[in-house]
């Protein structure tokens, strides 16, 4: 039986879902290229890596469609000495991406044995400016902070207040908000004291465990 051919269907990713999406950032592109996103899925989902679809882990996290990924991130605008917060990082995926791009990258998951299978996959792959750590996602990490660009890898209903405190001054939060089957790519940006947002783009992202709405029901 022949051998699966990650390196054809990684670039196939960026060539069809990715550069045709508006994402000209040429940095941002070889991330994608140089980095193996087959290692940080299930085996029994490895040849799914690079599909043009919400990757399921199975355990309440998930791989964001690539495009919508790339997009997200093009529009935080990382610069090389900034230093950024990946909530929800899941397996690393995500933080091994932003590492290409950043000075620092901070991981953030609820677990230890999430942090630990996350750290494993990025000391293989020598990424050695970050680093994951365990935490209450709705609270970040201020004790690693102030960021200048915080990315959240999911859905959210509402942000977290403390998400917006941990942000430098000109700092960049990317996430996107959802109430309904479609989501909105949405950047906040923190200048002095005062947030503003704009929305990016549409996208298709399930929500993280404990960030759904909280609908009121009529009796």
């Amino acid at each position: 039986m022949p051998q699966f051919d990650f390196d054809a269907a990684r670039e196939t990713m960026v060539e069809s879902q990715i550069r045709p999406a508006d994402v000209t950032d040429l940095n941002l592109i070889a991330a994608f290229r140089r980095t193996p996103r087959e290692r940080f899925v299930p085996s029994a989902k490895m040849a799914l890596a690079y599909g043009d679809t919400v990757l399921d882990y199975g355990d309440g996290r998930s791989l964001l469609l690539p495009r919508d990924f790339a997009k997200l991130v093009q529009a935080a605008d990382i610069k090389p000495h900034e230093v950024v917060l990946d909530i929800s990082c899941a397996r690393g995926y995500s933080t091994a991406i932003l590492s290409k791009l950043a000075e620092t990258v901070v991981g953030l998951e609820v677990d230890d044995e999430t942090v630990d299978r996350a750290t494993a996959l990025l000391t293989d792959l020598d990424v050695l400016n970050a680093a994951v750590v365990k935490g209450d996602l709705k609270r970040g990490a201020s004790e690693h902070g102030p960021f200048d660009v915080i990315i959240v890898g999911g859905a959210v209903a509402d942000v977290p207040q403390a998400w917006f405190g941990q942000l430098a001054n000109g700092g960049r939060l990317a996430v996107i908000i959802k109430d309904g089957p479609m989501g909105r790519a949405t950047i906040f940006t923190k200048s002095g004291n005062a947030i503003g947002s704009r929305v990016e783009f549409d996208a298709h992202a399930p929500y993280l465990s404990g960030f759904e709405p909280a609908h009121s029901f009529k009796f």
